[in-house]
């Protein structure tokens, strides 16, 4: 069967014109930076007096990008593939939209942190690389609320808008207000959810009901979803201490992390038997609520909270998540007109509101006797115009970070998903949702002869 999304489909102008614009765009203003553009490397090595190439940036920041990279492309594209008829969606179109996006978060986030004022060029590295992964993941987040309902132009215009508003929101409450958000509670998680939550209420389906024969899992789709599950888990350390200063803070945010996800293990496998007459595991809870202990330690991941501090955190948003697949996100279909297909609520949105939260409290508690003065200094980065703010001042600021990331959430998904509702996207019909067939060729087992 053959399905007719529109007459004439947007998708291979809209990937033809937007990588063209992203060439003339780099020709434009993407240069390399002194540690990799060999004339300035070389040069850069004399003038500090390094006599070796392995004190470039790249050997220390590259496992930490392959880490990352990993997780954005199979590890979020695996995670979707949990829908029986939708796992082509899922990955392929995951792959699609991080694509583009990796592309516009460099000249988005390079406008803003690494413009030379002299030149007009950015220049970008190895951390720059990391840092585009960091800002498109907020778009990954966002399409897993409209997982199965929405058009592939869509999702590039949803990645448009989303880099767009994250090197905005980051911008703001990295650079402005000073806030400290390594593993991205609030840049990432919290503005990704309720982005991609406000254009999915925006988008409601009242008929999707028609689809709901497609809506659920099967046993072989599950575990497919389950190795997008494992490999966020396994690499989230990297992704909280990617960035984080050389030293302590890095190694302290890798072991803050991985407390607090094999707390959230436990505390998910125990409501979600808890909650059934039966004892049984709900492999929704075990795909998503187990990483939410990586996402609400992103903030406070380089702070000293202390490891049982971690687990702490990792053992109660284990269970909040829980409860918010049980109870939360089917109350909001109900009551809100919000069809959350992945359950963004529970594992980002939530989550990384109160990792912004617990980040705000942690650097308000901080004392001179626990870090050292020099040690707070490094950890809250108290340099140059923020050298006179106090540890309460700065978890004011971590709060009110926490506060813009959700508003630029909420507010620009709102817009994006009034935009997305014009009838010019070739998005699939009510009855047609969480189908592969709407997009993809299907061969049905069938093997396929190349000539």
């Amino acid at each position: 069967m053959t399905i007719c999304i529109s007459c004439w489909d947007p998708l291979p102008a809209v990937c033809f014109v937007w990588q063209i614009a992203m060439i003339v765009l780099f020709g434009v203003f993407i240069r390399y930076d002194e540690e990799s553009d060999v004339r300035k490397w070389i040069e850069f090595k004399v003038s500090h007096n390094i006599t070796s190439d392995i004190e470039n940036d790249f050997y220390f920041r590259y496992p930490s990008f392959q880490d990352v990279h990993v997780m954005i492309f199979v590890g979020f594209g695996f995670l979707m593939t949990f829908l029986k008829r939708y796992s082509f969606g899922g990955v392929g179109f995951n792959f699609l939209i991080a694509s583009f996006g990796v592309q516009w978060a460099l000249l988005m986030q390079g406008w803003f942190h690494a413009l030379d004022p002299d030149t007009g060029k950015i220049s970008i590295g190895v951390e720059s690389l990391i840092n585009a992964d960091f800002c498109v993941a907020s778009s990954l987040i966002a399409y897993g609320a409209l997982l199965g309902k929405v058009s592939p132009v869509q999702l590039m215009v949803v990645t448009l808008f989303g880099v767009t508003l994250f090197a905005v929101e980051e911008y703001i409450i990295l650079s402005l207000l000073h806030c400290r958000d390594a593993g991205g509670s609030m840049v990432i998680h919290a503005f990704g959810g309720y982005y991609g939550l406000a254009i999915s209420w925006v988008l409601y389906r009242p008929n999707l009901n028609q689809s709901k024969r497609l809506s659920g899992s099967t046993y072989h789709s599950d575990v497919f979803a389950m190795i997008g599950t494992l490999f966020l888990w396994m690499f989230w350390p990297s992704f909280n201490s990617a960035i984080t200063d050389h030293g302590s803070g890095q190694h302290r945010a890798a072991i803050n992390t991985y407390i607090a996800l094999a707390s959230s293990v436990l505390t998910t496998v125990a409501i979600s038997s808890m909650s059934d007459k039966r004892g049984k595991l709900d492999m929704v809870h075990i795909q998503n609520a187990t990483l939410a202990g990586g996402v609400a330690m992103g903030t406070a991941a380089e702070f000293m909270i202390t490891p049982y501090g971690s687990l702490i955190v990792g053992f109660c948003c284990g269970i909040i998540s829980t409860f918010g697949y049980l109870f939360v996100t089917p109350m909001m279909e109900k009551y809100l007109k919000l069809q959350d297909t992945c359950g963004i609520h529970n594992l980002h949105a939530v989550p990384g509101m109160l990792g912004g939260f617990i980040g705000a409290i942690v650097a308000a508690a901080a004392t001179e006797e626990v870090y050292g003065r020099e040690g707070l200094i490094e950890t809250f980065d108290f340099e140059g115009d923020f050298a006179s703010r106090t540890v309460l001042t700065q978890g004011g600021f971590q709060a009110a970070g926490t506060c813009v990331s959700i508003a630029f959430g909420v507010v620009g998904g709102v817009v994006v998903g009034l935009i997305l509702r014009l009838p010019i996207w070739g998005d699939p019909s009510d009855d047609n949702c969480y189908d592969d067939e709407a997009y993809w060729e299907q061969h049905d087992g069938q093997s396929k002869t190349l000539s």
